[in-house]
C-alpha cells in the first residue's frame, strides 16, 4: 500500500513482505557477491564475511525468499521498472536512472524511485589503472586525462546517469 516502508530491504529479505511483491515482480542482482555481501548487512553481520557460519545465515536468508524473485539479472530491471513488468529491483544507482529515463521517454506512466535502504548497502566507485607492463603508459595517461576533463564526464553522465569524478562535470 502507499503506507509501505520503501527505504528497506525488508521488500527482498523478509519472506512475508517479499511474497507481498512477488506477483508485480522483483528482479535481483546477478551477482553473487554483492547480493551476499548485502545479505550479510541485512542480517547485521560483516558484509565482507568469508566465515561459513555467516555465508550460510546469508545462503539460509536468501534460500527463505528465492521463491519470490522473478529472476536473478544484472541489466533486464532497467527495461522491466520502466515497463512495469516489476515492480521492484536490486540494482545499480545509475541504472534505476536510467530505467526512470526511459519510462518517461516512452510516455510510461511509471513511477520510480531509487532508494538507499535505512539497513545500508555497498558502495562502489569506479577506477582507471595502467598495468606496470603496458605497452604504451604515455596513451593510457592521455586517455585518463580526456576521461577526466569536465566535459567528457558531462557526457558520460548524461548518458548513463552514473556520477564521474569531476565536480566539473555538474553543470
Amino acid at each position: 500500500g502507499d503506507n509501505a516502508d520503501l527505504d528497506t530491504l525488508d521488500l527482498i529479505f523478509d519472506p512475508e513482505v517479499s511474497a507481498k511483491l512477488a506477483d508485480c515482480g522483483i528482479g535481483i542482482l546477478d551477482s553473487p557477491a554483492e547480493v551476499v555481501s548485502v545479505a550479510l548487512n541485512y542480517l547485521g553481520l560483516d558484509p565482507n564475511s568469508e566465515k561459513k557460519s555467516d555465508l550460510k545465515k546469508a545462503q539460509k536468508l536468501l534460500s527463505s525468499v528465492r521463491g519470490n524473485y522473478k529472476y536473478f539479472h544484472s541489466s533486464k530491471y532497467i527495461s522491466d521498472l520502466a515497463s512495469g513488468e516489476i515492480c521492484v529491483a536490486l540494482g545499480y544507482n545509475g541504472d534505476v536512472l536510467q530505467s526512470q529515463s526511459r519510462a518517461e521517454e516512452a510516455g510510461l506512466n511509471q513511477k520510480i524511485e531509487y532508494r538507499v535502504p535505512k539497513e545500508g548497502t555497498l558502495v562502489w566507485f569506479d577506477l582507471m589503472a595502467i598495468p606496470s607492463d603496458a605497452p604504451h603508459p604515455e596513451a593510457a595517461h592521455k586517455f585518463i586525462d580526456h576521461m577526466l576533463k569536465a566535459e567528457s564526464g558531462a557526457g558520460i553522465a548524461n548518458y548513463v546517469y552514473y556520477a564521474v569524478a569531476n565536480k566539473a562535470s555538474e553543470p
